[in-house]
């Protein structure tokens, strides 16, 4: 199992900071940097920053937002990226969900699985430098009625395959993830329930007619190291409850449904209507330790490193790790933590 850190968005004042904790996953031997981007910072640009003053570590996008660019648009900085940084981009792909979507991009959140296949497959040819035509339900390339011409990608990429991975959380979209990208972003990853959703991404193995050998599941993790379970849980609260109950309309949450189809029908019902009747506190309250245990790491580095063995035997490959906590030392501290814990395990390459 390698490691992963993800570092989330630009947020505050000082950038540095996001910029020295990717510097110091290099130095800790960490396999990839992730970045995140919603309606704040973009991803391609802080990657980019981060490219410029590394020299070993992967830089990944978790994610791209799909109706933020056309496939076009994803290709040509992708290919950028993988230059800039001579071979070391993962592309991370997701369609956000319809809050993000249709109110801020502007773009209807229909047929996410359908778009996805189609934005997946355009920007794999373009990466190819192939002649790009396509002719699909939602995208049509070039335009039939009117002066544009299929057009080849003028850069040439270092790599002749980029990798690409999708965030995906719904069942039918794990099948598509297993069936045509090369690896999964997960996020309320729990090794107790993993079976269920590894078995949608060995479907997709199998409609796509591959072994999956070298497909690459990739967590979010949180992470708080601290002798105190309870404590450490705490932390990890208002992140569980932000989720739960409130990314998304009452009607379209996939990460509440997700917490459902976990065993916590109870709970998430509860978080969601705290959290959307501005009970924010009372919705942190709810979320149920086992939730937070399941789903985290907690407690002291012999603890974590003890249950990093429930993750790899699930099937994680990269564990993603991030950590809630805003004091620059004490995230630095925690990405020190986990690659201890690792060593530690036996589980690391």
């Amino acid at each position: 199992m390698r490691l992963g850190a993800n570092i989330g968005y630009l947020v505050g004042s000082d950038p540095r900071v996001h910029l020295e904790l990717a510097k110091h996953a290099d130095a800790l031997g960490y396999d990839s940097v992730w970045v995140a981007e919603a309606y704040g910072s973009d991803s391609p640009t802080v990657l980019a920053w981060i490219a410029a003053q590394t020299t070993r570590i992967d830089i990944g996008s978790a994610v791209m937002q799909i109706p933020a660019r056309t496939p076009a648009a994803t290709a040509m900085t992708a290919a950028t990226l993988d230059m800039l940084s001579a071979g070391r981009f993962r592309l991370g792909l997701g369609v956000s969900g319809p809050q993000v979507s249709e109110g801020w991009h502007g773009v209807r959140f229909d047929k996410p699985l359908g778009r996805t296949r189609e934005y997946v497959e355009i920007v794999r040819d373009t990466l190819a430098r192939k002649t790009v035509r396509h002719q699909g339900e939602h995208f049509t390339l070039p335009l039939p009625d009117g002066p544009g011409k299929p057009l080849k990608l003028s850069l040439h990429p270092v790599r002749d395959m980029i990798p690409i991975y999708l965030a995906a959380v719904g069942p039918k979209n794990l099948q598509l993830a297993g069936e045509i990208a090369d690896g999964w972003l997960a996020i309320f990853f729990s090794p107790e329930y993993a079976s269920e959703s590894m078995a949608h991404i060995k479907a997709g193995f199998e409609r796509s007619d591959r072994s999956g050998a070298d497909f690459d599941v990739v967590p979010t993790v949180p992470v708080v190291v601290g002798d105190d379970l309870q404590a450490c849980a705490d932390e990890l609260r208002a992140y569980a409850a932000l989720y739960v109950g409130g990314m998304g309309s009452r009607e379209r949450n996939f990460y509440n449904q997700q917490a459902v189809r976990m065993g916590f029908a109870d709970a998430a019902k509860t978080i969601q209507d705290l959290y959307l009747g501005k009970q924010h506190r009372a919705a942190m309250a709810a979320v149920p330790f086992d939730f937070i245990d399941q789903t985290s790491l907690i407690g002291p580095v012999e603890r974590i490193s003890e249950r990093l063995h429930a993750f790899a035997a699930a099937g994680v490959t990269t564990l993603g790790v991030s950590s809630p906590l805003p004091d620059p030392e004490v995230r630095a501290q925690t990405l020190r933590a986990v690659a201890e814990a690792l060593d530690t395990s036996g589980l690391g390459d």
